[in-house]
């Protein structure tokens, strides 16, 4: 195909991709109040006003959601999780999420944008360092006695006008779900191999259409392959090349839910250019072809 022809291909499988994308939710869409930064509800009566996110969408800003009541799946970036009381989970602007509730759940919901403490704290990054924060699908399980119900309806009953004091009470939220979160081995914030691998992700979700050898990430680190190989391997339990493939593979499943593309569309559209390839890659990565992944999320 002739440079000017498949460029132009791109550019019509870009234009597919935008018309059949997942639903991005924007929270003044579900604030209600005139809030561009925060809203803190009682499930039920969010629920209960914006049923169409019962559906497969994603957020522009950060989300958790506590439980108190329910019963059903709760599905973020494709995994599975059952919902139960004393669960909490958190989300990252961007991930992809559906409900599937067997009977009324109840409970809290936070949302706020990502510049919500911006004007606060010192260091932008400082969510970052909560290991619920790292884009992970992650549940957590809390007892009652963790007391984050009683926190939460703090936040719910505070006046919206004092946004620090929200701030404060959110910080303390967060401080409280940490230390029942599993402690995994991680690298000082601000160490030099902190700040590579925090630069590797944010490269690789930047990037990953079209750089997908550890050797062009390496060079924009200004580091070798070995040693971010090397890197990867000792902090994440992955290479390097395992994270791109991942983000891929994760891509191509937001895409093969959008019915309105064809499987060789999407192939083009994530840069392969042969489509036996893309189906032997993505089945590679998740056990199944794309029409098998296609086919149970119908």
């Amino acid at each position: 195909m002739a440079a000017k022809q498949y460029n132009l291909f791109r550019y019509f499988i870009s234009r597919r991709m935008k018309n059949n994308a997942i639903p991005m939710v924007d929270i003044c869409s579900v604030t209600g109040l005139g809030s561009s930064e925060i809203m803190v509800r009682r499930f039920s009566e969010y629920l209960g006003e914006h049923t169409n996110l019962c559906h497969l969408h994603r957020h522009t800003f950060y989300h958790l959601l506590f439980f108190t009541r329910g019963a059903g799946t709760h599905t973020i970036d494709f995994e599975h999780f059952p919902v139960h009381r004393n669960q909490i989970y958190f989300m990252v602007p961007g991930q992809v999420h559906v409900w599937q509730f067997d009977d009324a759940p109840e409970g809290f919901i936070v949302n706020f944008s990502p510049s919500f403490f911006e004007s606060f704290l010192l260091r932008p990054d400082y969510l970052e360092t909560f290991p619920f924060f790292d884009g992970v699908a992650r549940i957590i399980d809390l007892p009652p006695s963790a007391g984050v119900e009683g926190q939460l309806e703090e936040l719910l009953n505070h006046s919206p006008g004092r946004p620090d004091v929200l701030r404060v009470l959110l910080l303390r939220l967060f401080q409280t779900v940490e230390t029942y979160v599993k402690p995994v081995p991680r690298l000082p914030v601000g160490h030099y191999n902190y700040l590579i691998l925090k630069n590797l992700r944010k490269l690789i979700d930047q990037h990953f259409l079209t750089l997908h050898r550890p050797s062009e990430y390496a060079r924009m680190l200004y580091i070798t392959p070995n040693h971010l190989n090397a890197l990867c391997k000792e902090h994440l339990g992955l290479q390097a090349g395992e994270l791109i493939r991942s983000r891929i593979a994760l891509e191509a499943k937001r895409l093969l839910i959008n019915f309105g593309m064809s499987i060789s569309e999407i192939a083009y559209a994530l840069h392969f250019n042969d489509n036996s390839y893309f189906t032997k890659f993505f089945k590679k990565q998740t056990g199944l072809t794309p029409e098998e992944f296609r086919k149970q999320h119908q």
